[in-house]
């Protein structure tokens, strides 16, 4: 019977991680705002078409151009002053001060069924997509509505200009 159980744990396989729980860090500015959503992480390469005039194939070369990247959407429930609220009001301001700055987004998914990580931890312990020199490029407001009791959502556009991806 030990042996079946040993068996049985050598070949199980690994849950993947959900994407219900996830940490996003703005700049060196941590846990100031709970995200509920976060879309639109992506990378995507132009790809060149070269044909001499003298290959001996008559299809093209394809050669990879510049990486491009979208937009990020991140949705989260209004909450009053933070850092990152101040960032986000800062970047859509029209005066900008020289204090303004772009910084660097992380975003990680987090693995809840490793034992001693919980929702509120640290970053390292799941898969992370960081974000390179990202501001806010469109800001939402939450819809207003009185005879309703959801939660007043917010969301923000963030361009970047490098994607890293980790784990």
């Amino acid at each position: 019977m030990a042996d079946e159980q040993g068996a049985s744990q050598a070949t199980s396989i690994p849950y993947p991680l959900t994407k219900m729980n996830f940490f996003v860090k703005v700049g060196e500015k941590s846990g100031t705002a709970a995200f509920t959503e976060v879309t639109g992480v992506e990378a995507s390469i132009d790809v060149i078409e070269f044909r001499a005039g003298n290959a001996g194939s008559l299809s093209p070369q394809k050669i990879p151009g510049l990486v491009k990247h979208g937009n990020v959407t991140l949705k989260y429930g209004y909450i009053a002053g933070n850092e990152i609220r101040n960032w986000i009001i800062e970047s859509i301001s029209s005066q900008r001060s020289s204090s303004w700055a772009r910084l660097d987004v992380t975003i990680e998914l987090i693995d809840i069924t490793t034992e001693g990580v919980g929702p509120h931890d640290s970053l390292g312990s799941g898969k992370t997509w960081v974000l390179k020199n990202a501001f806010v490029a469109k800001y939402s407001g939450a819809d207003l509505d009185a005879k309703s009791s959801d939660v007043a959502v917010e969301s923000i556009e963030i361009a970047y200009e490098e994607l890293l991806v980790a784990n």
